[in-house]
């Protein structure tokens, strides 16, 4: 895909690894849909430095743990300015560490609504919008610890299991016209909450013995949306922490 004058929706996109995955696909040529829950001054702050960058942008709030409506929400705000979206990048996570003796029915809820059930109703929701013969791109990030079972983040392991299970289903449901991939990071931010050290200890699990940084995931986000020939694929990018499941 020729990523010039192409409009993309990214969830979770004022903060982190979904700002700067906004700022590079700007820096790219698009224009960007900032959509956000409570981090009203991030998001617009986000669109400034999307526009100083020459390009487009405009923020919508939508709380994702009402699925279906915060995807009407989104595409409604996004079309509004733009008259039409491209790219589709699934971001927004809900992060916790539980276990099965931990976790309540809202943890779990929480986990299934945002993690899974809102990336399942927003591209339902671009897949309808994207018109005859028009081409597009899916990017769902997940997580290393998706395809690896452990007894941390249960919830969370599982939220983002199913993403790489929806993933592949939509790169066969909608091919040709729509590419879908996904993203698996490692070490990259600390968790919120946590400082420099929640990496430094990390790193020690890391085969590279280095935490990684968000603009590695966001120059393998370029490869995928550059790409004409690939779907239905997980790059993981870990430091091949995957293949340790983070025991060093």
């Amino acid at each position: 895909m020729n990523l010039e004058g192409k409009v993309a929706v990214i969830t979770g996109s004022a903060v982190r690894i979904g700002r700067a995955m906004a700022l590079t696909l700007a820096d790219a040529g698009v224009d960007v849909c900032i959509h956000y829950h409570l981090s009203q001054a991030a998001a617009e702050q986000t669109c400034n430095e999307i526009r100083e960058r020459g390009r487009n942008a405009t923020r919508v709030s939508a709380n994702l743990s009402d699925p279906e409506t915060a995807a009407a929400v989104i595409f409604e705000a996004a079309m509004t300015e733009f008259g039409k979206v491209d790219i589709l990048i699934n971001n927004a996570s809900v992060f916790e560490n539980k276990s099965l003796t931990d976790t309540t029915e809202a943890d779990w809820d929480s986990h299934l609504d945002i993690n899974l059930k809102s990336p399942f109703f927003l591209c339902q929701r671009f897949a309808k919008l994207l018109p005859p013969r028009q081409t597009g791109q899916i990017v769902n990030i997940v997580d290393w610890r998706a395809q690896r079972a452990g007894k941390e983040h249960l919830a969370y392991r599982i939220s983002k299991a199913g993403l790489v299970t929806l993933t592949e289903c939509l790169a066969l449901e909608l091919a040709p016209a729509i590419q879908v991939n996904a993203i698996a990071p490692g070490a990259i931010l600390p968790p919120p909450g946590e400082d420099q050290s929640y990496l430094e200890q990390r790193a020690q699990k890391v085969p590279l013995k280095r935490a990684g940084s968000p603009a590695e995931i966001c120059n393998t986000l370029l490869y995928l949306l550059r790409s004409d020939f690939v779907t239905g694929e997980v790059l993981t990018v870990a430091g091949g922490e995957q293949l340790t499941g983070g025991l060093g």
